[in-house]
């Protein structure tokens, strides 16, 4: 029988739980060579902090779901498989139509997981993000336009990049600083 990977919906933030659960659950029910793996998507997300440090940590790419890979015959799971994983506790139901689960196609799973395309060599895409927003007032910290304050017109933080509207001689000018370069004024 074919192993294919499915979709498992759960409370959101219980997702290392039901992971370790369900793994205990596989080896009291003696199904490890049905259920074979458990995933949880996750990326590389690199947090700008005020001040321009740089945080970097693994954030789930989709909050409340797992991926198990398991028998399937004709993209059907066994009935007994499916009750093993659907009364895990935390675990809601499969994702599927009219309540079936549906077994996900390998680029499908290629694509959660993030996987770099293996023929090409493409590196896999980080994320920024930082707690500056637009219309947060900020104070510049370094280069020429040190201790200036003004506002946030615009973040790219994947540029790692602020436009910010500074009053100079009198006249709001638009200057584009690094995520190092200012700090949210409290």
């Amino acid at each position: 029988m074919a192993k294919r990977w499915f979709v498992v919906h759960t409370y959101s933030g219980y997702e290392n739980k039901v992971k370790t659960d369900l793994e205990h659950r596989i080896e009291t029910y003696g199904v490890e060579d049905k259920i074979v793996d458990i995933q949880i998507p996750t990326e590389e997300v690199t947090e700008i902090k005020d001040g321009g440090k740089r945080e970097t940590k693994e954030a789930k790419v989709f909050p409340g779901y797992v991926l198990v890979r398991m028998e399937c015959f004709n993209g059907t799971v066994d009935e007994n498989l499916w009750q093993i994983v659907r009364n895990t506790p935390g675990v809601t139901g499969f994702v599927g139509i009219e309540g079936k689960p549906t077994p996900l196609r390998r680029d499908e799973y290629n694509k959660i997981m993030r996987r770099s395309n293996p023929r090409s060599g493409a590196p896999v895409a980080k994320h920024t993000t930082t707690s500056l927003e637009p219309g947060m007032p900020v104070r510049v910290v370094s280069g020429p336009l040190a201790d200036f304050d003004g506002q946030i017109s615009e973040v790219n933080a994947e540029a790692g990049k602020v436009r910010v509207m500074l009053t100079i001689f009198g006249r709001d000018t638009p200057v584009e600083l690094t995520l190092d370069q200012v700090t949210a004024i409290v």
